[in-house]
């Protein structure tokens, strides 16, 4: 795996850039089947899903059977890495390289501290009601609801939170109030249209403990490599067809058209930054034995208790 810094124009650091080559299938993965999803870590089912059909969100059972690819994290480490996300994403992308169950898959990912669960906090909400406010509740089933909380703002843990009061959150609420924190590391599924936490449960529970803005980084899948080159010559050729069009304004009106460059200019400075962040779909592979093989893992998860949305 390659890594790169991805920076604005200005120097700011966005995120890690990881260029994946020598993984077909993840280790963490998504399987479909119809209206049907299971997320698999290796063997084990960690979550069965049901996608609505009027499409307003997702029910779900989680089995609680997920395990951290991250070991846990030394208080010293944290305290070195402290308040730098481009060292604590150095960090963590050695776990997402090396664990056989992690998400990574052939293609470029983008490790970001720039999660847009950070940008739509109330100033007059505190740090613990909005964070509390976006995990969806499953103990064990639950539904992510894309009407009521437009999905992308929610967190669904893969495993349970532990209380205030847990050991390792106490831990952490000192590591929190000293500013010590170390980042939840979020990955963004969009057929869940939610992030969910690959490692962090604890941390995150201890932010929300001392109302203090937990340290995130988020993964997603991105624009690949070898489609960088083509989609970057595709946005200068933009750039460079509006400076002709208002130079044929100029010559047709006169000089007191703009020359365009004020215009185009920033437009094409955004069009590059999003050839670096944006977006794209989290890879859904089909699952083998389709529907019929969705149900069997699904009364082996449920082990004969009541789903309701099945």
């Amino acid at each position: 795996m390659r890594r790169g810094d991805v920076r604005r124009g200005d120097g700011t650091w966005i995120g890690l850039s990881l260029d994946v080559r020598d993984r077909v299938q993840p280790g963490l993965c998504v399987f479909g089947a119809g209206q049907r999803l299971l997320i698999s870590q290796g063997s084990r089912p960690v979550l069965l899903a049901v996608v609505d059909e009027h499409l307003d969100g997702v029910d779900f059972w989680r089995t609680d059977a997920y395990r951290s690819l991250v070991p846990p994290l030394r208080a010293d480490t944290a305290r070195t890495l402290a308040g730098s996300p481009e060292r604590w994403a150095h960090h963590l992308a050695r776990y997402l390289d090396e664990s056989p169950e992690s998400p990574l898959h052939g293609g470029r990912w983008l490790l970001s501290h720039e999660s847009r669960l950070l940008r739509w906090r109330h100033p007059g909400t505190s740090h613990a009601e909005y964070w509390s406010s976006m995990l969806v509740e499953g103990r064990p089933d639950g539904y992510i609801d894309w009407y009521l909380h437009a999905g992308e703002f929610e967190v669904l843990p893969l495993r349970p939170m532990p209380a205030a009061d847990d050991s390792r959150v106490k831990a952490y609420r000192k590591q929190a109030r000293e500013g010590t924190l170390p980042p939840v590391l979020l990955w963004w599924v969009s057929g869940l249209d939610c992030h969910l936490i690959l490692d962090g449960h604890a941390r995150l529970a201890a932010a929300i403990a001392e109302s203090v803005e937990p340290p995130v980084l988020e993964l997603y899948r991105t624009v690949p490599t070898d489609d960088l080159a083509a989609r970057t010559g595709d946005a200068v050729g933009f750039y460079e067809d509006e400076l002709a069009r208002f130079a044929e304004l100029r010559a047709f009106h006169g000089p007191t058209v703009p020359d365009g460059a004020a215009t185009a200019g920033p437009q094409l400075a955004r069009l590059l930054h999003d050839l670096s962040t944006s977006g794209r779909p989290t890879w859904c592979l089909p699952l083998p034995g389709g529907e019929a093989e969705w149900h069997r893992l699904r009364r082996e998860a449920t082990a004969g208790q009541d789903w309701p949305a099945v």
